[in-house]
């Protein structure tokens, strides 16, 4: 079981915590990891491309010339594709490129990200993040970081926090290489892009009880 040490946001050490096995310790799928980012990076594609269909350009619908007799080729209409001006075959519309991730994949695949972190000595613990009511909110965490040994900005850094901190979120945004979520909001893409992650002791136990196999579980 990774045990590791628990710090202050001075950097002293004020205790220690076990990481679960099956959340911190689990195999490391590299495949399952691509499939879940790929999955993640499709549903946020915009997919708003769009080109006009016939009945959308502008321009008459009146046939260009009479069938017969012109010695030119036949045309029915300039909305025809092949005219300046025409309208699209195929073209693209306003789409959604999301589709179906088994709910056992994406946790597995945030298990092996968690995991792949821990192996790294990317993991922080802290026992909490709170930096007051401060209005230098954005020096606060970054003092407060530097202080964890988590160098900036050359460091991207992922803070999970499970209590509601405004002036924690407000700080770690105005930082170009920091990031603060909710322990609900933690996903393999934002884990993977960034180098270390800082998590409370809050948001270790929201972590491992959304993500702990059971025996017999999955």
């Amino acid at each position: 079981m990774p045990k590791l040490d628990v710090k202050n946001i001075t950097g002293k050490s004020v205790g220690s915590i076990d990481l679960d096995d099956t959340v911190f310790g689990a195999e490391i799928h590299e495949h399952l990891l691509w499939e879940v980012v790929k999955w993640q990076l499709a549903k946020r594609r915009s997919g708003n491309a769009s080109t006009k269909r016939l009945g959308e350009v502008r321009g008459s619908s009146k046939k260009v010339w009479k069938q017969k007799g012109t010695g030119q080729a036949r045309q029915g209409s300039r909305q025809a594709p092949h005219w300046v001006g025409g309208a699209s075959v195929f073209g693209p519309k306003p789409r959604s490129y999301d589709y179906a991730m088994p709910r056992k994949a994406k946790k597995a695949a945030l298990r092996a990200a968690l995991s792949l972190r821990a192996s790294e000595q990317k993991i922080v613990v802290i026992d909490n993040f709170s930096i007051g009511d401060s209005k230098r909110t954005t020096k606060s965490v970054a003092t407060a970081l530097a202080a964890l040994g988590v160098s900036q900005p050359t460091n991207k850094v992922l803070i999970v926090d499970a209590k509601d901190n405004g002036n924690l979120v407000r700080g770690a945004r105005n930082l170009p290489s920091s990031q603060c979520i909710a322990p609900e909001g933690v996903n393999v893409y934002d884990i993977l892009r960034h180098q270390t992650l800082v998590l409370t002791q809050a948001a270790v136990a929201s972590i491992t009880a959304a993500l702990k196999l059971e025996t017999g579980a999955e």
